[in-house]
């Protein structure tokens, strides 16, 4: 995008380009995780995801199933929630990614409804390449052998109770040998069906909380996203009313309109970047046409950094690029994994054209959202997030974050410090992924970057890096190099000590018990296993 670097090397995005121009734009604004669930498990809560659970110690880091137990626990508050009882209309279109359901089908206690949303309209799940038939699959082999070896070892536990029972060589509770059995069901299931139903169970299209597309049909997606916007917009236009349009742009398989295939100059990644930019700007349009535009205020943002390892020896660069940011989706620490575009217009109260140099979060959006909207930040629970009203009206100078802590799951990698009185914005590092191979700037096939183990190395003393000058963080200073290197590192050292004393445990929604699909939890229409229904209400096709 213009916004973030020279046009002339840049996707067109005039609508995007506009609305910063029209706005005021965070040039230092940052994710509070590098992937999509616990990026936005922060944004809607205002609080580090590991505060909820939404983090995971090590392994799989996201959602993997519609049919997981796990999601964004129930007692977490979202800003939709407090603008709900705020007297707003509130809505969702596109991406949840938060999980569904936690005992039975239809509980519904992850879903968008069940966090202050009175409308969802769209994916429950993630846009993944298993969606696209023809595409390499992302619940990819890693994790079939990983099912497929725990299959056996329940295989052979489970034959090795039921035969030591039988012949009297074991005394073994009849629910314990039953219990193991429905164990292996499950590891079985999941193993069975990362081969051919994930599209059928993952990639699908809900309303509210009835499924209306199953498998969900890609290149009528977007068409269909813009379209529930619109006409929330409309419905709701004589009310105050909250509208997160999550689209499922841009992200892999990259599903892109005709009339934008071949049309910029960065290959599928920048059509489907340009295809994005026709979405917002038909929402704008959308805003404009109902008079709303001067009474509304609009946000735009990324859930994290561009994915380096997402490429296709036809198809080119599949993931984006991070410009002069070192690191990429996945990468708690490195700018790359988190540092994303962040614009707030709202015409008359906002000055138009103003950039902001200031260190600020997307969980920054909870309280900020909950001022606007007159209700009250919760106080019986730790929020992250500052309110960024006084520094987007220009009533503050800088922003109320003196510090930030940047988390690769569970595992805290980075630091920074705005020294307010220096000016200086210091980034320490106590640990970075291994790059594989090594140089390649990311971790070519692992999908991403490990946060722990022998992905990482650990660093005493710590990598510092002063960003103010270093923004590619591609020069690490030293005692020698930096006079206030043990000052600054003993500083830092002393704020993440006060941080880790605000953390409670709590139970990880990451959990091999939660990540694990369950049959009784699919959402599904039709027949199960083989879920089968249009939006039109006609049989999807096979």
């Amino acid at each position: 995008m213009a916004t973030r670097g020279p046009a002339s090397s840049a996707a067109r995005t005039p609508n995007i380009d506009r609305l910063a121009a029209e706005g005021v734009r965070l040039t230092q604004h940052l994710a509070a995780a590098p992937l999509c669930t616990p990026s936005r498990a922060a944004f809607l809560t205002g609080r580090l995801a590991l505060r909820s659970g939404m983090e995971a110690n090590d392994g799989y880091r996201a959602l993997q199933w519609n049919g997981g137990s796990g999601g964004l626990p129930e007692n977490e508050t979202t800003f939709a929630r407090i603008l709900q009882q705020q007297g707003y209309a509130t809505g969702l279109i596109g991406k949840w990614h938060q999980g569904v359901s936690c005992q039975s089908r239809r509980d519904h206690c992850h879903h968008p409804l069940r966090h202050g949303f009175e409308y969802f309209y769209g994916m429950p799940f993630t846009l993944v390449n298993d969606c696209h038939p023809g595409r390499p699959p992302e619940v990819d082999a890693a994790l079939r052998a990983r099912l497929w070896r725990h299959t056996q070892w329940l295989a052979l536990g489970v034959l090795t109770l039921a035969a030591g029972q039988a012949w009297g060589l074991l005394s073994v509770p009849r629910g314990a040998v039953l219990g193991a059995a429905g164990l292996l069901v499950l590891f079985f299931g999941s193993w069975y069906a990362s081969f051919g139903f994930v599209r059928r169970w993952n990639c699908l299209l809900m309303r509210n909380g009835d499924v209306v597309e199953q498998p969900m049909v890609l290149e009528r997606t977007a068409g269909r996203l813009l379209r529930e916007a619109v006409s929330y917009i409309e419905r709701n236009k004589h009310q105050p009313f909250l509208l997160f349009v999550s689209l499922l742009h841009v992200h892999i398989p990259l599903v892109t309109r005709r009339e934008f295939l071949g049309k910029s100059r960065h290959g599928l990644y920048g059509d489907n970047v340009e295809e994005m930019d026709w979405l917002v700007g038909k929402i704008l349009e959308a805003l404009e046409e109902n008079g709303l535009t001067n009474t509304t205020l609009t946000y735009f943002t990324s859930d994290h950094g561009g994915h380096l390892e997402a490429g296709d020896e036809a198809l080119g660069q599949l993931g984006g690029w991070n410009g002069v940011y070192r690191g990429g989706k996945g990468m708690g620490g490195w700018e790359g994994g988190i540092r994303v575009p962040g614009i707030f217009r709202w015409p008359g109260v906002l000055p138009a054209g103003r950039e902001i140099h200031e260190p600020t979060s997307l969980m920054d959006v909870f309280p900020t959202v909950v001022e606007l909207g007159g209700g009250e930040t919760p106080q019986d629970r730790v929020i992250d997030g500052r309110s960024l009203v006084p520094l987007l009206l220009g009533a503050a100078e800088h922003s109320a974050h003196e510090f930030l802590f940047h988390y690769c799951g569970r595992h805290l990698h980075a630091a920074r410090w705005h020294d307010q009185d220096s000016g200086r914005l210091w980034k320490v590092h106590y640990m970075t992924p291994r790059f594989h191979p090594e140089g390649a700037g990311a971790c070519h096939g692992h999908g991403v970057c490990p946060c722990s183990g022998d992905g990482v190395t650990q660093h005493s003393p710590p990598l510092l890096f002063d960003l103010s000058s270093d923004p590619s963080e591609a020069r690490p200073l030293s005692p020698d190099s930096e006079p206030l290197f043990h000052a600054v590192v003993a500083r830092v050292g002393a704020a993440v000590e006060e941080h880790r004393a605000t953390l409670t445990p709590v139970p990880s929604q990451f959990s091999l018990s939660h990540i694990l699909w369950k049959p009784w939890l699919q959402p599904c229409c039709g027949t199960f296993p083989f879920c089968s229904c249009t939006q039109d209400g006609g049989p999807s096709e096979k």
